[in-house]
């Protein structure tokens, strides 16, 4: 058992290139599984269907089982929506007509895995468009899992008693139209949860949507630690760390 933890550990938390190529399949795994759920849900369910659901859920289940093996703290780990998360997921694949949509909350793994230490660190080093936009992009992350997540919120309290929210699509057309506060009114949600489900929606989607215009529209920043005070992020051509004043070498490619 000690010798599994010692590898999931390099696996997970380790520097080395298999560990990041492991990682990076990892995060390949969280995007192709929100594919499947979003694509799938437009399918009659047949045995094949039904089979790739268990195959997928049992795949969560081993690496929601590899963090508990590694985490130092384990109690801890039930305190974090992220675990939760993936406990929907699990039951949702395995057990799908029990709780249908549930697994949509999957797309939260993603958001936590772009939260690691090491996978942004990775993102950096590797793809010079992301080391450019990482604020941009995590911003877009952000809004895209806040609306994927509802979406699959709507779409599983509400498709078995609402006419308008027959699949996906429609959710996500309520989630949209809400968020944007357009509101056209041919789709809404009947009750009291479902009222409360649109106040989240405005409430939050307006704040992420607010947080990535702001980040596309505000002048272009470079993301530099200074040496003296740990400020982040500097213009391009700064010289001096405009917080304490000290000298900063930043690299650039030159005007050619």
């Amino acid at each position: 058992m000690s010798q599994l933890r010692s590898v999931l550990t390099e696996l997970y938390e380790g520097d080395s290139p298999r560990a990041h190529r492991f990682r990076y399949g990892l995060l390949v795994f969280d995007i192709a599984t929100i594919v499947f759920i979003v694509v799938s849900s437009f399918l009659p369910r047949l045995t094949l269907l039904k089979a790739a659901d268990i195959a997928l859920g049992l795949a969560v289940l081993a690496d929601f089982a590899a963090r508990l093996l590694i985490s130092r703290q384990r109690g801890r780990e039930f305190l974090r929506l992220t675990t939760w998360a993936d406990v929907a997921a699990v039951v949702s694949f395995l057990a799908p007509a029990v709780v249908e949509g549930a697994g949509f909350l999957r797309i939260l793994r993603t958001l936590r895995l772009l939260r690691t230490y090491q996978i942004l660190d990775r993102l950096r080093r590797d793809i010079d468009l992301f080391r450019r936009n990482e604020e941009a992009i995590l911003a877009a992350t952000n809004l895209a899992v806040f609306v994927l997540v509802m979406t699959g919120i709507v779409y599983a309290t509400q498709h078995r008693t609402n006419p308008a929210i027959g699949n996906y699509v429609d959710a996500l057309y309520f989630t949209v139209t809400s968020l944007t506060t357009t509101g056209y009114g041919d789709v809404t949600l009947p009750g009291t949860s479902g009222r409360l489900i649109s106040v989240v929606v405005m409430i939050f989607g307006v704040t992420l949507f607010l947080r990535l215009a702001q980040v596309l529209f505000r002048p272009n920043k470079v993301r530099f630690p200074c040496t003296s005070c740990g400020l982040q992020l500097h213009e391009p051509d700064a010289v001096h760390c405009k917080a304490c004043g000290t000298i900063v070498n930043i690299p650039d490619e030159g005007s050619g």
